[in-house]
């Protein structure tokens, strides 16, 4: 009879664990699918922004470049009329 109400306890803790593994199981499960969809917005949606960035940065670097080149010709000018 005590083997009995033995067999019955750990039959129902093993069930108990067995649910509670299937419970984790699929929470992890959903977490790798929402670090899925994470990754691919940053893939998508992050990355061409940042490219998008990098470029306007660049074109603003050139502009930069072509005014500074500008105002350089008219010191050279400014600075022969001075003289």
């Amino acid at each position: 009879m005590e083997n009995e109400k033995l067999f019955e306890l750990v039959t129902k803790i093993y069930s108990e664990m067995q649910e509670g593994f299937e419970e984790l199981k699929e929470e992890i499960r959903e977490n790798k699918a929402s670090t899925t969809k994470i990754e691919s917005k940053i893939e998508n949606d992050i990355t061409s922004k940042l490219e998008a960035l990098f470029d306007g940065h660049i074109q603003n670097t050139h502009q930069l470049e072509r005014i500074e080149k500008e105002v350089l010709k008219h010191d050279e000018i400014i600075l022969r009329r001075i003289q």
